[in-house]
């Protein structure tokens, strides 16, 4: 007879698989996740049933997943969602990973508008979600997103069926710009590529292997070229007044505040994330 598996003896058992590839604090965070995924159970529930027995077959899943986090595939692509500004997102091989930085982004951009009605462009969709975080959050804005991988699109159209918003979504090349029309707008938002081929032998194999790199990488020689082609756009259809809100990479973060002071943008502010490293940067087009 097979013994039964408790959810803590199943959270222990996570854990010890996983040891020699992740931190403690990294494999107690996938065994939790797991749990809550396969049982449909919250974490104070998990916390409050360590005792409880699971089913064979919950435990199969579980042990499912767990060989595949062993191949440094992200958790997130092996369940196929994950969460965001309190959303659940779906993601796939054609989406990055969202990262915290970019819910701190989009808590700022909340924060600091919230007037109704706002016009606001998310540039570079991926799952979908800035665009769609910034249409369930603020009153009655009409957000537009444009992505160059139309795989990437139909994701994000899900998302936004799944959390019930309304966002416009175009399949566009940012860098040709100038053979679309585009309307004028209040916000603009950017999470461009930003990670140079440089700084690809410091990255982990599980993002290396495993998402995008059109939407992670940019050549050493010019680093900034997403930042200052969208800058061009936005100095013609942003609104007078119209912010431009940017995630950018910390170690260039002095050669983005000097190219949005080239461009004649004001207001011009580097903000730090969590860690107090510059990972965001805000200016608005004058007047």
């Amino acid at each position: 007879m097979t013994p039964s598996n408790t959810i803590q003896s199943t959270i222990n058992y996570i854990k010890k698989e996983l040891a020699e590839l992740y931190h403690a604090r990294e494999t107690e965070s996938m065994a939790y996740i797991l749990l809550e995924y396969v049982l449909n159970y919250s974490k104070s529930q998990i916390q409050l049933n360590r005792s409880e027995n699971i089913s064979d077959d919950d435990f199969k899943q579980i042990a499912s997943y767990t060989h595949e986090l062993k191949t440094s595939k992200p958790i997130q692509y092996i369940l196929g969602e994950t969460e965001f500004y309190d959303l659940t997102f779906k993601v796939n091989k054609h989406t990055l990973i969202p990262r915290p930085e970019t819910e701190e982004l989009v808590h700022a951009i909340i924060n600091e508008n919230r007037q109704e009605g706002l016009h606001i462009l998310d540039i570079g969709t991926g799952s979908g979600c800035i665009p769609i975080s910034l249409a369930k959050n603020l009153k009655n804005a009409h957000v537009t997103s444009a992505d160059i991988s139309a795989e990437a699109i139909e994701k994000a159209k899900e998302n936004a069926k799944l959390n019930q918003v309304d966002v416009h979504f175009f399949h566009r090349d940012i860098l040709n710009w100038k053979n679309v029309d585009w309307d004028n707008f209040d916000i603009i938002v950017s999470n461009p590529p930003y990670v140079t081929e440089a700084e690809k032998s410091k990255m982990e194999k599980n993002v290396l292997d495993y998402e995008p790199h059109t939407a992670l990488f940019v050549t050493d020689h010019d680093p900034l070229i997403f930042y200052r082609t969208i800058s061009e756009m936005a100095l013609l259809h942003l609104k007078k007044g119209g912010k431009l809100y940017f995630e950018i990479n910390e170690s260039l973060a002095n050669e983005m505040a000097a190219l949005l002071e080239q461009k004649g943008f004001n207001s011009i502010r580097l903000r730090s994330d969590i860690n107090g490293k510059n990972r965001m940067i805000s200016a608005i087009k004058p007047q």
